[in-house]
């Protein structure tokens, strides 16, 4: 029964889906405040996804890449060892949607009793993938409400290009 349904993912996944990666995550100064952005570009191609995340994700994320170790682990690696703990693993992440103006993400886990798809946030899944390596793809329609939302002078298209031209976040130990 598993090999029809990873048959049917992998067909999803050849037509309506662009494979992706993480290209940075950075910091903007945003009026009195300052907006997170994670940068995806496609693997095969030179199209971008922009997604605001919180503070917390996008440290969490640019730790990550910048390959941080930490004395005890912190949540995403918690999760990530969680699910391996219990004899799974994150097969892919799926930035699939809109869920109230955000991206939505759908996190394919596989385990001992299966495969199941979870609902995620992006940054949550992005986090993730950061750690286990999944593949990341992107739904078309996600990529182009990227691409319509950049368009234009609104405060939000000028910072996701912002974003996108800016040096990437680095987080750095500072040892006594």
């Amino acid at each position: 029964m598993s090999s029809v349904r990873e048959v049917a993912i992998a067909a999803v996944t050849d037509v309506g889906f662009v494979r992706m990666r993480v290209s940075k995550v950075v910091g903007l100064k945003d009026g009195d405040g300052a907006s997170e952005f994670v940068v995806l570009e496609e693997l095969d191609g030179d199209r971008h996804l922009l997604i605001q995340i919180g503070h917390a994700e996008a440290f969490a994320l640019a730790a990550s890449l910048d390959e941080m170790e930490w004395g005890r682990p912190m949540t995403y690696q918690f999760m990530a060892q969680l699910v391996r703990g219990l004899g799974g693993r994150i097969r892919e992440i799926r930035l699939d949607g809109l869920v109230a103006a955000a991206y939505a993400a759908t996190v394919e886990v596989e385990g001992p009793q299966g495969v199941e798809l979870v609902d995620a946030r992006s940054s949550d899944a992005l986090n993730l993938a950061a750690l286990t390596a999944a593949p990341i793809f992107a739904a078309l329609e996600v990529l182009e409400d990227c691409d319509r939302r950049r368009e234009g002078d609104s405060s939000e298209a000028v910072l996701m290009r912002r974003a996108l031209a800016a040096c990437p976040m680095t987080i750095k130990r500072i040892d006594p």
